[in-house]
């Protein structure tokens, strides 16, 4: 392997989005001392377009384009990203080097004024931007009215110091890494709140003919966390998912074995279908597979039909 003599690593401007991206620097630089490991800042159509729901405006492929477009021209030659807000079919022409390790995958209740979700009145106003926690949110207590919420997480957090919400719901991974877990008031159980796919994840994106770096970005891969996000993944493939669709999946591993709990939902949490499977984790894919189809038989693609109906405006 050729020590590398420049990186670049393309990274969305966001607090969050830099914090990871430092954090993989920091790596590279430690095992490349005689590196040159650069940031290259981007604002994508993602961050620019904040007045309309994600699912609306095309998924969350919105924070990644231009950071891709930078890899395919050589301005960058990495870029991370959050995994849970990674397609799941990558664009023709790139690929996953690696997969960092899991940070806490679950969901945060955060508010000014109740420490729990169980202590919020019929009618308190929550902000999510997630359909999934949307539709578990409202299985659980369908006298919650949910409004979305959308901003990087600082101005998140703003609007709800306005006032404007009795309480929101953040992943947990964010505020952890960025300093803000004081702000959590309770962490949300992965049983009540399933997380996405890839949730608390970091994923490290090349162009896949940049065969030579992927031995140089192979020591950031973590190997345990890589066949759970893989099974989700696949679940979430399975099913054709994305964050236009309430689904979520997580999977753990204990040795050499996968447990992961999958469902699907209607927005308006009515339908839940829930399944858990277990499974050797050398294949993470077929495991996905195997959760896809039972959730399927459960009538998981008449759920999903149903979401394929056009959005009302």
């Amino acid at each position: 392997m050729t020590t590398p003599t420049k990186l670049v690593i393309a990274s969305r401007e966001s607090a969050l989005a830099m914090w990871q991206a430092k954090h993989i620097q920091s790596r590279l630089q430690a095992l490349y001392p005689n590196s040159t490991i650069e940031i290259l800042g981007m604002t994508t159509t993602g961050d620019q377009i904040l007045d309309t729901p994600l699912a609306r405006i095309g998924g969350k492929g919105l924070f990644i384009k231009e950071l891709e477009q930078a890899l395919e021209d050589g301005r960058a030659d990495l870029a991370v990203h959050s995994m849970k807000d990674m397609p799941m079919h990558l664009p023709e022409g790139f690929a996953l080097a690696a997969i960092g390790e899991r940070e806490d995958a679950r969901d945060a209740f955060v508010s000014n004024d109740y420490s729990a979700l169980d202590d919020l009145p019929a009618g308190s106003i929550v902000g999510t931007s997630s359909l999934r926690r949307q539709s578990q949110l409202q299985a659980r207590f369908p006298d919650l009215k949910i409004e979305s919420l959308r901003g990087n997480l600082q101005t998140r957090l703003r609007k709800l110091d306005e006032g404007q919400y009795a309480a929101i719901i953040l992943a947990a991974a964010g505020l952890i890494r960025l300093g803000l877990a004081s702000r959590i008031a309770q962490y949300i159980s992965a049983e009540h709140s399933i997380p996405a796919v890839g949730q608390g994840a970091l994923g490290i994106e090349i162009r896949a003919d940049r065969l030579d770096l992927l031995p140089i970005l192979a020591p950031l891969n973590h190997p345990a966390t890589a066949s759970c996000v893989e099974a989700e993944r696949g679940m979430s493939r399975a099913l054709s998912g994305s964050c236009t669709v309430p689904l979520g999946a997580y999977a753990v591993r204990e040795g050499d074995t996968l447990q992961m709990t999958g469902f699907v939902a209607s927005i308006d949490g009515r339908q839940v279908l829930r399944e858990t499977v277990s499974g050797t984790a050398n294949e993470p894919e077929a495991l996905g597979k195997a959760l896809a189809s039972k959730l399927i038989a459960q009538g998981a693609d008449k759920i999903l039909a149903a979401l394929d109906e056009p959005h009302p405006k």
